[in-house]
């Protein structure tokens, strides 16, 4: 009797016939550059939850107080970061005339309503309640924003992380609400200068996520300028404030006590 075996092939494994099925321009006549533009967003989609993944591997490492690994898992994120802004670049081969030419076809649909995009804020630290509530009650957007804003972030793993290694990190910042953003805290500070002043392997890994939040800066950035080239100041799709709310989101720091000492280095 012959044995049924399933044999691996790249096309099973990947699942490349369902992957390269899920393109579906709504122009028509289909126009040239819908499909790139679909595709290049759904890629981006793949990468934030690359993204997560990898945060969430930081975190339990730092748990485990493996500050080496944790260091070397961020620097992956920071190449695949350097990669999201290197997509911008084909992005930016579409005119304004090219994309204009499907754009009514977006409807309501806009970049804001990325869950894994805001999930990856949440991760950081950047937390805002209200974002949540943009997804509706019960969808697993919503449920997924949920846990992560009741989960504590990359930074907090990072403080219980120095605390086992006996720094100074104040008890109000190990116990802090994590449904909040991360606020400046000048004792956290005081402990950040002495580590960079006097151990140069924590310091190594503060620059690990100093390196991650500029890498999220420059994307945010590029994002901007892509978007103005290529809308100028009309407003966003699904009638969101464009490159205006945008560009209010460029320099916003994700662990600003790092940021903070750098005057008293």
């Amino acid at each position: 009797m012959t044995e049924n075996r399933h044999f691996v092939t790249y096309q099973n494994y990947l699942k490349v016939p369902e992957l390269l099925s899920l393109q579906s321009p709504l122009s028509d006549p289909a126009e040239h550059d819908e499909t790139l533009f679909i595709v290049i967003h759904q890629v981006y989609e793949l990468w934030f939850k690359v993204v997560l993944h990898e945060l969430d591997r930081v975190c339990a490492l730092l748990a485990a107080g493996d500050g080496a690994r944790a260091a070397a898992t961020m620097k992956r994120v920071l190449t695949v970061l350097k990669v999201l802004v290197a997509q911008l670049d084909i992005l930016e081969t579409m005119t304004p005339v090219e994309f204009e030419s499907f754009r009514d076809r977006l409807e309501s649909a806009s970049g804001f309503q990325s869950a894994q995009f805001r999930e990856v804020e949440f991760a950081l630290g950047l937390k805002r309640p209200g974002v949540a509530e943009r997804f509706p009650e019960g969808s697993e957007e919503r449920t997924r924003l949920e846990w992560r804003l009741a989960r504590p972030t990359l930074w907090d793993a990072f403080l219980q992380f120095l605390a086992g290694r006996g720094r100074a990190i104040p008890a109000g910042a190990l116990a802090r609400d994590v449904t909040g953003p991360i606020a400046p805290d000048e004792d956290v500070q005081d402990a950040l200068v002495g580590i960079y002043r006097t151990d140069p392997e924590l310091a190594n890994l503060c620059e690990r996520l100093v390196d991650l939040d500029e890498g999220v800066q420059e994307w945010r950035y590029r994002h901007v300028k892509m978007v103005e080239r290529t809308i100028g100041s009309k407003r966003g799709t699904g009638g969101s404030m464009g490159v205006a709310y945008l560009a209010s989101t460029v320099g916003a720091h994700a662990f600003p006590d790092l940021w903070a000492i750098r005057a008293r280095l």
